[in-house]
């Protein structure tokens, strides 16, 4: 059996020896950091998105640009995307041990430095949980969702 298959086992077998109540208050604690993370980046606040962000943190942009934690917080700094509006809709929070996965739609008003980025987005984020029990996020992807015959 190779390594990877040994992670996900054990992933599983810590998932479903998680009790019931647990797992419900852990999926509630995420999708409050789902909130909270959506309220710092909509009101540009540095202190809140350093705290959800892991020192290791790693982003894909939807264009494709690796962005570190730092790299991310100096564009919140700088204002480089303003967000008006952020919709969440279709959330789904996986749990597998100390990590949770977080899936989602996006629709956003924006604007940035390339001029309107509005649309419709699928993102992944992943949170670990430290040692201390906290919840930091660890990486974060973004797509675009085409519109049936646009070509970007």
């Amino acid at each position: 059996m190779g390594f990877a298959a040994l992670v996900m086992l054990a992933a599983t077998a810590s998932l479903h020896a998680m009790p019931r109540a647990e797992r419900h208050e852990t999926r509630h604690e995420i999708e409050h950091l789902e909130d909270a993370w959506r309220d710092a980046v909509l009101k540009g606040n540095i202190a809140a998105m350093d705290a959800l962000l892991a020192d290791d943190y790693m982003a894909i942009t939807p264009t494709g640009i690796l962005q570190s934690k730092e790299q991310a917080l100096a564009n919140l700094r700088a204002g480089t995307v303003h967000f008006r509006s952020i919709d969440l809709s279709d959330r789904k929070i996986r749990l597998y041990g100390t990590t949770a996965l977080v899936t989602s739609r996006a629709e956003v008003t924006a604007t940035g430095s390339e001029g309107n980025v509005s649309g419709s987005y699928r993102y992944t984020r992943v949170y670990v949980r430290d040692l201390h029990g906290a919840w930091h996020i660890v990486s974060f992807e973004a797509s675009r969702i085409k519109e049936p015959g646009e070509h970007r």
